[in-house]
């Protein structure tokens, strides 16, 4: 089934017919078109639509080892089943035959994956592996953007990489850059007070890469209510965790989803659009709401009776003390091994060394919109303020043309477009989108060049010899009788 699947795969490809032919015009100096930064589903994303719409001299770029270690899905993603449902369109470009759902049916039959309510993830990640090796979308694994440097119109990439040899590092220069570098990507962990106090070895966010086999027989706490920190506390109990428990701000866990109800085509087609005001409102929805957790997640660690669920239990203090943890939540003092923080992320792109050079220059969503007194948020008004490209926005006017060259494919989109920008959700209306203007963008740069090849000579398809002998020699006019 899986060697005649990949033969239906290239007949996909066949009939969409040979990639076109790089047309964008070469300039001295530029060494990429477009670096992607982020090999994950993002990077193999855009690879390959870059390369359908005749856009060559591509990099994608991961700071991960190699491909088992890029992205999300075989890092710190722990749930066992994606978020989405399954029927949303992928990577897959539009083409059915490279979609998850034919790759699945190949394998596992329809009835398998007329079974699935939602993705596991391991398939998920088994099937991204299968496009990038099906499609040859080469990655530079151990490969790090140290600094985005602007020169002009285009940027001089400072890259750490790793070789046999050791670390080394480069400057590459490129004239477009996409940002698919996952939650983080404009921003950091969000390690709030007072875990932010504790050590490293003590405690961990998430995204870490966590030995949860050295949990085994160990008191864990996890902090936060989001899916992040359920798969976390899940993750710790089925490797053998002697207790593990939950600690949640609120009095009641998030359960209302309320990004449902903008999940329709009209309004996810057309966000982008929305009002400034309506953008803001929603997204302060979502955020006064909470991010819930699904209910499989929650099933997951309530099986378990070493699991502890603790409501309306912010923690007012946290030491080291010696090997354990104390932490000091309401009345009561828990002594812990190791702390987890499933405490989201925070957008702040000062906190991005390869952005210092362009943080001061972007526009954000506090200098765009002024929210009403009750309506204020820190932590949504410090996302950029993106154009329809995902692109950075100046935030004077003329000071910093190049930043319409960067291309912001992470959750630091999420006010903007409505949806956590990188995610299988965004793919099929924003990819598209980035892809449209980067190639409008380097046309219409090199128009000058592009002017002179429309106007160039074309070879005339024949002469007169297919038509000689059939021409009508004309006669003279005879007189009216």
């Amino acid at each position: 089934m899986t060697q005649a699947f990949d033969q239906q795969a290239r007949e996909t490809l066949r009939l969409i017919g040979p990639d076109p032919d790089d047309w964008v015009a070469s300039r001295e100096g530029i060494d990429h078109n477009v670096v992607i930064v982020g090999g994950g589903q993002t990077g193999a994303a855009f690879a390959f639509g870059l390369r359908r719409a005749g856009i060559g001299r591509v990099s994608v770029i991961d700071a991960a080892p190699d491909d088992t270690r890029a992205g999300v899905w075989q890092t710190y993603a722990r749930m066992n089943r994606l978020r989405t449902p399954k029927n949303l369109a992928g990577p897959e470009a539009g083409l059915p035959g490279l979609s998850f759902q034919a790759w699945h049916e190949a394998r596992h039959g329809q009835a398998s994956y007329a079974d699935i309510e939602r993705l596991g993830r391991e398939q998920w990640a088994e099937y991204l592996a299968w496009y990038r090796h099906f499609l040859a979308i080469p990655i530079r694994y151990g490969t790090t953007l140290t600094l985005i440097e602007p020169l002009g119109t285009h940027f001089r990439l400072h890259l750490s990489v790793r070789t046999d040899e050791g670390t080394q590092t480069r400057v590459e220069t490129a004239r477009k850059v996409i940002l698919g570098n996952g939650v983080a990507g404009n921003g950091r962990p969000n390690i709030v007070p007072p875990l932010a106090g504790l050590p490293a070895t003590h405690v961990a966010h998430t995204t870490d890469a966590i030995d949860f086999n050295a949990l085994r027989g160990k008191s864990v706490a996890v902090i936060g209510s989001a899916a992040s920190a359920f798969d976390a506390a899940a993750t710790a109990l089925e490797s053998g965790a002697a207790t593990v428990h939950l600690f949640v701000r609120r009095a009641s866990l998030p359960s209302v989803p309320v990004s449902r109800a903008k999940a329709y085509p009209g309004a996810y087609d057309n966000f982008p659009a929305l009002p400034d005001a309506t953008r803001w409102k929603l997204a302060l929805r979502f955020r006064r709401a909470g991010s819930t957790a699904p209910a499989d997640a929650i099933d997951r660690v309530a099986r378990f009776d070493n699991f502890h669920l603790h409501l309306g239990a912010p923690w007012q203090h946290a030491e080291a003390a010696g090997k354990q943890v104390k932490a000091q939540v309401g009345d009561e003092t828990f002594s812990f091994d190791f702390v987890i923080a499933g405490t989201g992320y925070a957008v702040d792109l000062h906190a991005r060394p390869e952005l210092a050079r362009i943080a001061d220059h972007v526009l954000l969503w506090r200098d765009r919109y002024d929210a009403a007194a009750d309506e204020r948020d820190d932590a949504l008004g410090a996302h950029p303020y993106l154009g329809d490209a995902l692109e950075y926005l100046e935030k004077t006017p003329g000071s910093a043309p190049f930043l319409k060259n960067i291309h912001v494919f992470n959750p630091a989109a999420f006010v903007s477009r409505g949806v956590p920008v990188g995610d299988v959700p965004s793919m099929k209306r924003d990819i598209p989108a980035v892809i449209r203007r980067i190639s409008e963008d380097l046309f219409l740069e090199d128009l000058d060049v592009h002017e002179a090849r429309m106007h160039g000579d074309v070879p005339a398809d024949f002469d007169a010899s297919r038509y000689a002998h059939r021409l009508r020699e004309k006669t003279d006019a005879q007189p009216a009788s």
